[in-house]
């Protein structure tokens, strides 16, 4: 699976996300602190590959142009 988030980054996204889901109170917007949470476990952000974005610096081959 491909990986496109650093291990920084990763630990922010977890670590906003949790925030988020603890300090917002109980409404809709609330949810929104799944999304950091979930792609900071996951590793993966769909926003970086649509802009073919990386922080991930263990791994460069993903980003060159003829890569899928």
């Amino acid at each position: 699976m491909l990986i496109n988030e650093g291990w920084w980054d990763r630990l922010i996204r977890i670590a906003l996300g949790i925030a988020i889901l603890m300090f917002v109170p109980r409404t809709a917007w609330a949810w929104l602190g799944l999304l950091p949470l979930v792609t900071g476990a996951v590793g993966y952000c769909p926003m970086y590959h649509l802009f073919r974005l990386s922080t991930n610096r263990t791994r460069k081959d993903h980003l060159s142009p003829g890569a899928g």
